[in-house]
């Protein structure tokens, strides 16, 4: 059996259990016409196994303890079979499961209050609590899906595109063959830390993003990122960026940690870096405070699943604090 992912733009099919929502896996059979597995078609996708086991358990486990590999492979195995959180071999749109009969459970839209409901959530809403490897296989159907969407015709001579043949993920051009690959956008994302010169305790810069909402108290602070420019390195972006939003210079650079992050295609690559120098002065078209922030007293941080959250952990857990 195919275990299929079934999604509606950012929100992925799910039910409903006692341990809260959890992306459900619809089974599709590998011989049904109306799937032809292994095939990309518009709006159906297969999916790749990028992770071990280890990283299928849940948050919580994967970060206790002094676990040896095989331990949590076998623990991971149990966890999943049990959760049926495992992953999925292909992934659709829920346009193309009804467009091609696929069965599907009842949705219940006003499914809030039941015990077993099942429906469609978005991606940010599940991060919090799904295993690396599940939330890594979602983003990559999310973007994937997009890019089919967005990749129906060439942008050479403006052919419509098709699937290349033999499950490469393609779209090709059949008049000047032109290739179509989906395109991965890098992210710098950075850690800034300095001692308080007052007190002498560690402190972090946190931004509020304008994309972050005025209306939501209270408000929630980031790390400074952006995207990377032709022609530069990721240290090289990392300077120009905390330059561009905080006009700050920073030194003693060092990569940390990355995370595929489907908003709209990017590899947000995790940095850290200490304070050098300059006075906070913030880019307005993009935010609306920075300052640093002591460790011990920090703002609404972005929420456990995301890179920021975990860079911002990171710098906490070395000074004793668990955030």
């Amino acid at each position: 059996m195919a275990h299929t992912f079934v999604f509606d733009g950012d929100t992925i099919l799910c039910h409903q259990t006692s341990d809260g929502w959890w992306p459900l896996r619809i089974q599709c059979p590998q011989d049904n016409s109306n799937v032809d597995e292994p095939s990309y078609q518009l709006g159906y996708v297969a999916l790749h196994e990028s992770l071990p086991p280890s990283h299928w358990l849940a948050n919580e486990l994967s970060e206790t303890g002094d676990t040896s590999d095989i331990a949590k492979n076998e623990i991971a195995q149990d966890d999943m079979a049990n959760a049926g959180i495992a992953q999925a071999t292909n992934a659709m749109t829920y346009d193309y499961a009804r467009a091609h009969h696929v069965p599907l459970p009842t949705i219940d839209e006003s499914s809030d209050d039941a015990i077993h409901g099942n429906a469609f959530l978005h991606y940010r809403q599940l991060m919090i609590q799904m295993p690396v490897a599940l939330s890594d296989q979602i983003s990559q159907a999310i973007q994937l899906l997009r890019w089919q969407a967005d990749t129906q015709f060439c942008s050479r001579c403006g052919s419509p595109a098709v699937h290349a043949a033999r499950s490469e993920r393609a779209m090709v051009c059949p008049v000047c063959q032109l290739h179509q690959y989906p395109r991965v956008q890098p992210c710098v994302i950075t850690a800034i830390t300095r001692p308080n010169p007052a007190t002498g305790d560690m402190q972090i810069l946190l931004a509020h993003h304008h994309r972050h909402g005025q209306q939501k108290m209270p408000p929630m602070y980031g790390l400074i990122a952006g995207f990377v420019e032709v022609g530069e390195s990721l240290e090289h972006a990392v300077v120009r960026e905390v330059a561009e939003e905080v006009n700050i210079s920073v030194s003693d650079i060092r990569y940390v940690s990355s995370q595929p992050w489907p908003f709209p295609s990017n590899l947000m690559l995790g940095f850290r870096a200490a304070y050098a120098g300059g006075d906070i002065v913030i880019e307005e078209e993009e935010l609306s405070h920075a300052a640093f922030f002591d460790l011990s007293n920090l703002p609404k941080i972005p929420p456990k699943g995301s890179i920021a959250h975990e860079l911002i952990a990171q710098v906490a857990r070395e000074h004793g604090i668990e955030v």
